[in-house]
């Protein structure tokens, strides 16, 4: 009976989660309330092994933690380590990723778009060791793709990173998958919620302090919204869709951005009276071997098909030699919706077993 207990663990796909806020409490979510579903259709059984977060502490548990309790302590606002079970507790990150026994990391950590840290840090440690990385963490994917892309398949695992952009609106699958064998030649977008929100608002009426108070109070900006508003959240994803899909390097240096903070109850009104409005744009193109990228407001036609674009919804449009134009609308943020897409990629690794 015991043999058999543990054949059945050993066919689980082991996960380790570095990172427990809003992303993490959300993949757990969903594995809780996906768990029959995964199995039948799938064959996939997932067990959380480990949990390490900067703010929250860690437990580790070879046989699976139980993951309802982790997520009652952490909406009570308790320390993970006040788990109840038998378990390792007090590790910090890199030491949860080298002697835990998961297969598959997921970075969750925060984002850190200037250096990567600690996120770099943690992809090379997980290669290293033999586990795959699956992270929605802009980061490392941002600044040092290539290199661990190179790590990664040295040490035969994955570098999958489907929430860096847009969340779990399926971008890097859509192109990887759907649209393999066509030649993107341009990418054009609105990759930042939070400024598309501020945008409608404004549009609306509203001033522009008095729109990112709002946001800010509805989760959508962040307490420092530098990152959103001047435009460095896309920046990252632009850098992101130009090194994976385009196979072509560039860094901040190549992106012209311009944030919305300029964008005045005057330009908004001219904007109306031609029919027109502003969005924060994200543009790649490709011209033989050299990209252009750029990140700035632009004044749309209402018959523009991303002027329809409302709210802090995301949308994208992918410019091939065989299908032209394609564009996917879907959510560019949330804790379900990010969740989503650290599961799409678990699935994939799994699928490959």
């Amino acid at each position: 009976m015991m043999k058999e207990m543990k054949s059945r663990l050993a066919k689980k796909t082991k996960i380790a989660l570095i990172g427990f806020g809003t992303v993490g409490q959300g993949v757990c979510e969903i594995l809780l309330s996906k768990e029959n579903e995964l199995k039948s259709k799938y064959g996939f059984e997932a067990s959380i092994v480990a949990i390490s977060d900067v703010m929250k502490g860690t437990v580790y548990c070879a046989d699976g933690l139980d993951i309802q309790q982790c997520l009652d302590l952490a909406k009570a606002g308790d320390n993970l380590e006040n788990y109840a079970g038998d378990c390792e507790k007090g590790w910090d990150s890199l030491r949860t990723i080298r002697e835990t026994n998961a297969d598959i990391v997921c970075e969750l950590a925060f984002t850190n778009v200037k250096t990567g840290e600690p996120a770099i840090t943690h992809c090379k440690a997980a290669f290293e060791n033999g586990k795959h990385i699956v992270t929605s963490n802009k980061g490392p994917a941002a600044l040092q793709y290539a290199a661990l892309q190179k790590l990664a398949e040295k040490n035969n695992v994955k570098f999958m990173i489907e929430g860096t952009v847009m969340s779990g609106t399926p971008i890097l699958n859509l192109a990887n998958g759907p649209l393999a064998g066509c030649t993107i030649t341009a990418i054009k977008g609105i990759l930042n919620g939070t400024c598309n929100y501020m945008l409608c608002e404004m549009e609306k009426g509203m001033a522009y302090d008095d729109v990112l108070d709002k946001a800010q109070e509805l989760g959508y900006a962040e307490a420092d919204p530098t990152g959103d508003v001047e435009g460095f959240d896309a920046m990252a994803k632009v850098i992101i869709l130009a090194n994976v899909l385009m196979d072509n390097p560039i860094s901040a240096a190549d992106v012209d951005r311009v944030g919305i903070a300029k964008i005045t109850p005057e330009m908004m009104t001219e904007a109306k009276n031609e029919n027109a409005r502003w969005k924060l744009i994200s543009t790649i193109e490709k011209r033989g071997n050299e990209v252009k990228a750029s990140v700035k407001p632009e004044k749309l036609s209402l018959t523009h098909p991303l002027a329809s674009i409302m709210g802090a919804t995301n949308a994208l449009t992918f410019t091939s030699d065989l299908l032209g134009d394609v564009t996917i609308v879907g959510a560019g943020a949330g804790k379900i919706e990010t969740g989503y897409s650290i599961l799409t990629d678990i699935l994939a690794i799994h699928r490959e077993k």
